[in-house]
């Protein structure tokens, strides 16, 4: 059997963080540890952690905020596992994670592995439309966690796993502003380790719970491509224009037909087919609807940070930089 070591970096979060130690408690495999690492925070998750005690073999640790990428890498020092896996606080992982998982690398050796996200039929309906907005096929080309993605994958840091000599190898996250993952697994993939997928392998993340906040975090996304552009070059792909050409795209059609309505229809055409397409996955109108909203804000908010960063870090050859 397989031996995990889940690092988890938590701040002020100590909700969060009691769902998802919760659901590793629920775990069918047990073969693992647990070590969370409480980055600073105002409202520490010690008293939480320590509820577990008994059902998990959990280690609590607290240190100076120094952001995330130092946490993680301070819980990958103190991590036992064969494979380190690295989830979100805002995580929940369905019962039969680490089964998946371990009959998975028994025939499919891997050094780094990452799964898809999915929604909880409890989250909110916002929640549920976000996770719409930034998995479908029809919004982001499935890149994150999909073998139908028009993108290659590389392994996100809310469900990341690889094992601990791919992080010796590579020296780790690197303190950067944003894209840090992104980073790690393009670093590991450079360095000739085994990289893939393990669709089975998926959590439920719940991501922001207003567009608002939900609008900031693409922004960073945006923020953060360009400056991993900067450190790899194979990190620019086309369909990272998509938003911006969205953005001009659908001004345009909404100014255009003032002079002729016919301009429109494209773009409502577009906007029907994810209402229609959101409503059937998620058996909602309600959800269609938020889904459509939650497209447009990701999609400005993706293509004003990517914008920003482009001018700044491409053209006026700026230093790198974090989010607004």
């Amino acid at each position: 059997m397989f031996f995990f070591s889940v690092v988890i970096p938590v701040y002020n979060r100590p909700e969060e963080l009691k769902e998802l130690l919760e659901s590793l408690k629920q775990q069918d495999y047990k073969n693992f540890e647990v070590i969370v690492v409480d980055d600073g925070s105002s409202i520490p998750g010690k008293e939480v952690a320590e509820h577990f005690k008994n059902d998990l073999s959990l280690q609590y640790y607290y240190k100076n905020n120094e952001g995330r990428s130092i946490a993680r890498n301070y819980g990958i020092d103190k991590a036992r596992g064969e494979y380190i896996i690295i989830f979100d606080s805002d995580c929940i992982i369905p019962s039969g994670y680490f089964t998946n998982v371990s009959e998975y690398l028994k025939k499919n050796r891997l050094d780094c592995f990452g799964g898809p996200d999915r929604a909880h039929p409890s989250f909110t309906p916002i929640q549920q439309a976000i996770s719409y907005s930034l998995t479908s096929v029809l919004t982001t080309g499935g890149m994150r966690g999909s073998r139908h993605s028009t993108t290659k994958f590389y392994p996100r840091s809310f469900n990341m796993g690889f094992t601990k000599h791919v992080a010796e190898a590579i020296g780790g996250f690197l303190n950067i502003p944003l894209a840090e993952d992104l980073d790690f697994s393009m670093r590991a993939e450079k360095s000739g380790f085994r990289i893939g997928l393990i669709e089975s392998a998926y959590v439920y993340h719940k991501r922001r719970t207003d567009f608002a906040k939900f609008y900031r975090q693409l922004n960073r996304f945006g923020i953060g491509r360009i400056n991993l552009y900067m450190r790899h070059k194979e990190a620019l792909k086309l369909t990272h224009f998509f938003p911006s050409i969205f953005m001009i795209f659908s001004l345009s059609s909404v100014l255009l037909s003032i002079l002729n309505p016919l301009y429109i229809v494209p773009l409502a055409t577009y906007t029907f087919c994810i209402f229609f397409d959101a409503s059937v996955k998620n058996n909602s109108f309600k959800i269609g609807i938020l889904s459509v909203a939650a497209t447009y804000v990701q999609m400005y908010a993706y293509a004003n940070g990517f914008n920003k960063a482009f001018i700044k870090r491409i053209v006026l050859k700026q230093p790198e930089f974090g989010s607004y």
